[in-house]
């Protein structure tokens, strides 16, 4: 007898994560991006501005247009369940939150009239907290190595010889944070 086959819920965090930023771009496009700039996009303000320390968060929710969304979300749903199987939604929530501030923080001290909106950052952060998943205590990943090499010095590379719209800083950043978070969660369980 066959087994009937079913869909499951299989990482919550990152499907409502991924839900999440769907409904902060619908919301931006339905108000012709009010919305993103108001709640979905960091910027400095004034340290009285209680959005201020709200975006610092939520800025990884917005997105400029479906594809920048699509782009982020493609990384997002294919590395985000394995990392959470293997991390726990809690920890793997915990380096979402992490990045977001960082990145946000660092944004609106180093660029304090741009605003900063996508979840780059914590695509870069799960890259590189993905290349740490056979981590040994006392040994460095090769495929880390590669991973950082590849995907960080693509960044700086761009940073500097490429002008666009895009934040190659908050890709770095996101990087750091995955790496330390691989290296950390690792060493921990470790020990």
């Amino acid at each position: 007898m066959k087994k009937k086959l079913r869909i499951t819920f299989n990482a919550p965090l990152v499907l409502g994560f991924a839900l999440a930023c769907l409904a902060a771009t619908l919301l931006g496009q339905v108000t012709g991006n009010s919305s993103t700039r108001s709640l979905f996009s960091t910027y400095r303000t004034s340290f009285g501005d209680p959005l201020m320390y709200i975006r610092l968060f939520t800025h990884v929710l917005g997105h400029a247009d479906f594809s920048h969304l699509i782009g982020n979300m493609a990384y997002i749903l294919l590395l985000g369940p394995g990392l959470e199987e293997k991390y726990g939604w809690r920890k793997l929530l915990a380096v979402v939150l992490v990045t977001a501030v960082i990145t946000g923080v660092i944004h609106n001290l180093l660029f304090p009239y741009t605003a900063l909106l996508g979840a780059s950052g914590v695509v870069f952060a799960f890259i590189l907290l993905t290349s740490f998943t056979e981590f040994r205590e006392g040994e460095v990943p090769l495929t880390f190595i590669l991973v950082a090499v590849i995907y960080l010095g693509q960044q700086v590379w761009d940073a500097v010889a490429v002008r666009d719209n895009v934040s190659n800083l908050s890709h770095i950043i996101g990087g750091l944070v995955g790496g330390g978070a691989g290296y950390l969660l690792n060493r921990k369980n470790r020990a």
